[in-house]
C-alpha cells in the first residue's frame, strides 16, 4: 500500500520551515517502504498557494518546494476512471445534502483507485469518502 499526500500535510511542513526533502525524509522514517505519491490535484493546490504568496521570497520558496516534490515523488493524473467515479460519488453525496470539495474528492478517489491511503490534516473531508483509508502523518 502507498499513501497520497494531501496539500494540508505539505502546507503544514512548509509553514514549519521544512523544505520538501526534509519533510519527505521525516515521512519515510514514519512510513518505511510505503510509496509516497501525489495526485496532480495536490500540485494544483500548491501552485495556487504559490501564486497567492504575499512576498517574492515566499513565492520562490514555495516554487522550490513544489519543484523538489515533482522530482522526488510519483504524480498520478486524473484518469477517466477517476473522473467518472468522482462524478458518481459527488452526485450521490449531493443528493443526500452532503457537499465535499471537488479537489478532495479527486485526491481521495485517486487513492482509492491505487489502493492507497490519504495522508491529510483534514480528516473530516476524506473520512466522508467511502472506502478511503485516512492517516495523519
Amino acid at each position: 500500500m502507498g499513501v497520497i499526500l494531501d496539500s494540508s500535510v505539505l502546507i503544514a511542513a512548509e509553514r514549519q520551515g521544512q523544505n520538501a526533502r526534509q519533510m519527505l525524509s521525516a515521512m519515510v522514517r514514519k512510513t518505511g517502504d510505503t510509496e509516497i505519491a501525489l495526485s496532480v490535484i495536490t500540485l494544483l493546490e500548491l501552485a495556487h498557494g504559490m501564486a497567492r504568496a504575499d512576498t517574492r521570497e515566499r513565492k520562490l520558496k514555495r516554487e522550490q518546494f513544489i519543484q523538489e516534490l515533482i522530482v522526488a515523488l510519483p504524480i498520478y493524473p486524473v484518469t477517466t476512471t477517476i473522473a467518472l467515479r468522482v462524478g458518481q460519488i459527488d452526485g450521490a453525496s449531493q443528493s443526500k445534502g452532503i457537499r465535499l470539495p471537488l479537489a478532495d474528492l479527486l485526491i481521495g478517489v485517486t487513492a482509492l483507485e491505487l489502493g492507497y491511503a490519504v495522508a491529510t490534516g483534514n480528516l473530516r473531508h476524506f473520512q466522508r469518502i467511502s472506502g478511503v483509508t485516512v492517516t495523519q502523518l
